[in-house]
């Protein structure tokens, strides 16, 4: 059992503990929050390390063997999810302390980002579907109070909103779970797999797929559960809104690429094919058309969260190892630049007030290195060579192409077009053109250097990724083969079963 598996829960559930009791010792919270992302960055990657020379890793809390007991599981693909996850928290706090307003930092700010961790891991790490239950619970309740802080009307407005429609979602999912629960007699997700694979449900487990199908999609931001999305993102402070958009929604797809390889693969044609895959294009063409048709940074770039779940959604559809190895690419690039893009919205809404594109022409001139980096951000959104996003696409489309998807592969191409059109216009109307609105932050401030080394370390990953994508690569095709291989999932957790399963 190693103990590495649950660190990544244990170190921001005892930071947020702790920071609950000192709301205004504003120096302890931000140092004390960025120590405990960096010892937990340290923490996942030695657990990646471990998964990838030693294979999934199982821990049983209390020591009791699944499925009777708490379990939590760390394979390539959760590894590397906590993992950038870490590297995305650490760039959104140094962004905050630099960025929020004091009253707002004092406002249980660091203890609620924490928390919000604490939800975020333990549903990439979880065994179990009733604890992935829980977890979601967690980052939700962390999230509602993120989203209302500074008490703006719009705020607490759109935070009712989406704690309605997320507590609507949590219904249907216990409702989904008791289902599971009811046919087979377990919770845990090895058990599950392999009581499923000795079994013939007639349809009953694809159509318990179909709900969870639905739950995870609201989490995922995908057509048509998406209307949620863009206004919640619009008015939350934009420091917070940037690990929402890289992170939450793509908490949402794990869960999806989890189970939908794990679980319900029962008639794969169906549910993957028929059901999965239309709504991964019509995922791609809506969440384009919104950014295209907005005028305002944040909810342009809300908008192309929604077409980019398009493409992972897509990946998981082709259920093809190469098509799941691009999947985990696109995820982890997404983690990284959109963050980085959200950053660079919060950096320009700083210096200008506003996050209106037509208000805040010529922020190339006065403030050049926003403009680079958000000029590389939008590039390796796009897909341009070499950064991530582009051997992401390449992935998927070269997945596409071997399953004969070509109406897929082609709508794909088109929307990257779009999106390559949408980051034009924000280049333009923002960074182009003549000096216009105020300018609240001079480039030589302290401030605006020190908002700026989060985004460029964001970016100087994307880049990396790129770069060294011969690595990624080779780590994410490990990964969706050992996703793809329910018996070695079920063996390293139920230990003397899995290899006699029959896959």
């Amino acid at each position: 059992m190693n103990n590495l598996v649950v660190a990544p829960i244990v170190i921001p559930l005892i930071t947020g503990a702790v920071l609950i009791f000192s709301p205004r010792r504003l120096s302890f919270q931000r140092w004390v929050s960025v120590a405990s992302c960096l010892i937990g960055l340290v923490v996942n990657i030695a657990l990646m390390h471990r998964v990838w020379n030693q294979g999934i890793q199982p821990f049983y809390a209390g020591n009791l063997p699944a499925p009777f007991g708490i379990t939590f599981v760390a394979d390539l693909m959760s590894a590397a999810f906590v993992t950038v996850t870490s590297v995305t928290a650490l760039a959104v706090l140094f962004f905050s302390i630099y960025s929020l307003d004091e009253q707002v930092e004092q406002s249980y700010y660091y203890a609620a980002f924490q928390f919000l961790l604490v939800g975020v891991n333990g549903s990439f790490l979880t065994g179990d579907i009733f604890n992935l239950f829980v977890f979601f619970e967690v980052m939700l309740l962390a999230s509602y109070l993120l989203i209302s802080l500074g008490g703006r009307r719009l705020q607490m407005q759109e935070t009712l909103k989406y704690a309605l429609i997320n507590n609507v979602a949590s219904s249907f999912f216990l409702l989904a779970v008791a289902g599971l629960y009811r046919t087979y007699g377990t919770l845990n997700m090895a058990d599950l797999a392999q009581r499923i694979s000795a079994s013939d449900s007639n349809g009953w487990l694809s159509a318990i797929g179909i709900v969870f199908l639905v739950v995870f999609g609201v989490k995922a931001a995908m057509v048509p559960l998406h209307f949620w999305l863009p206004q919640p993102y619009f008015a939350g402070p934009t420091a917070i809104v940037a690990f929402f958009g890289g992170i939450l929604t793509k908490v949402g797809v794990y869960t999806i690429l989890r189970t939908f390889t794990l679980i319900f693969v029962e008639e794969t044609a169906w549910t993957h094919g028929r059901v999965l895959l239309p709504l991964a294009l019509l995922t791609m063409v809506v969440g384009i058309i919104g950014a295209i048709a907005q005028t305002d940074f944040k909810k342009v770039l809300a908008f192309h969260i929604v077409s980019q779940i398009g493409y992972m959604l897509m990946g998981i559809a082709f259920l093809t190892p190469l098509a799941l190895a691009g999947t985990i690419i696109f995820v982890a690039h997404q983690m990284i630049v959109k963050s980085g893009l959200f950053l660079c919205a919060g950096a320009a809404e700083r210096i200008s007030g506003t996050t209106d594109l037509k208000e805040m022409s010529g922020l190339m001139t006065t403030h050049g290195g926003l403009a680079a980096l958000f000029f590389l951000a939008a590039l390796a959104l796009v897909g341009v060579p070499p950064l991530s996003g582009f051997f992401g696409k390449l992935t998927l489309i070269r997945a596409g192409l071997e399953a004969q998807r070509f109406f897929s592969v082609a709508l794909a191409i088109t929307v990257g077009l779009g999106t390559l059109f949408s980051m034009i216009k924000i280049f333009r109307l923002s960074f182009w053109g003549e000096v216009r609105g105020e300018r609240r932050l001079s480039r030589e401030s302290v401030e605006y250097k020190r908002m700026m080394l989060p985004v460029g370390a964001l970016v100087v990953l994307a880049v990396a990724m790129g770069l060294g994508a011969e690595h990624v690569l080779t780590y994410a095709q490990a990964a969706a083969e050992q996703i793809l291989d329910r018996r070695a999932y079920v063996a390293a957790v139920l230990p003397g079963i899995g290899l006699d399963l029959g896959f």
